[in-house]
């Protein structure tokens, strides 16, 4: 799982993610087939960083700098 349905749809989409919704949930996630590496991979060429982790695999926080933060 990669991220909610308020996800940007554009990012999703170089991600290879796909909208799914699970039985019995009110809300869906997007989801790859990709292991976490290769999907981090894919947010740093995008100029995402990782700022915080959880565990070692659980979940990362990514962000990304804007010319309004500059």
């Amino acid at each position: 799982m990669v991220s909610d349905e308020y996800s940007d749809p554009s990012i999703m989409n170089y991600l290879g993610a796909r909208k799914t919704t699970m039985l019995g949930n009110n809300f869906s996630e997007y989801h790859v087939n990709e292991p976490p590496r290769l999907v981090l991979d894919k947010l740093d060429k995008m100029l995402f960083r990782v700022v915080s982790r959880v565990g070692q695999q659980a979940g990362s926080r990514l962000h990304k700098e804007t010319s309004d933060m500059l």
